[in-house]
């Protein structure tokens, strides 16, 4: 789904909301997300899952074309783990 599929999606559900509200709404809810998970902590969406961040250690990669060695060092991942309802309903 796409951001402005959303948008429609919430529209149609309630169309008393302008398309302007309804997009300031999407922004600032993906913006708080970002927000917190820029600072290190954690984004719980009860029932949804939670947003965090991991942490990957440094390692040696390999160049695919000249098969020279790279040391790529660590790194900071956003990670999702889906909650129990979502998994339930996904998996049923």
């Amino acid at each position: 789904m796409t951001r402005s599929e959303l948008t429609d999606l919430i529209k149609e559900q309630c169309p008393y909301l302008e398309n302007k509200e309804v997009e300031n709404a999407i922004q600032l809810f993906f913006s708080e997300i970002v927000t917190g998970l820029t600072s290190g902590k954690r984004v719980e969406l009860r029932g949804f899952g939670s947003f965090s961040i991991k942490n990957r250690p440094p390692r040696i990669a390999r160049n695919p074309r000249t098969g020279e060695k790279i040391e790529l060092g660590s790194r900071l991942l956003p990670y999702f783990k889906s909650g129990k309802e979502l998994n339930i309903l996904i998996n049923s």
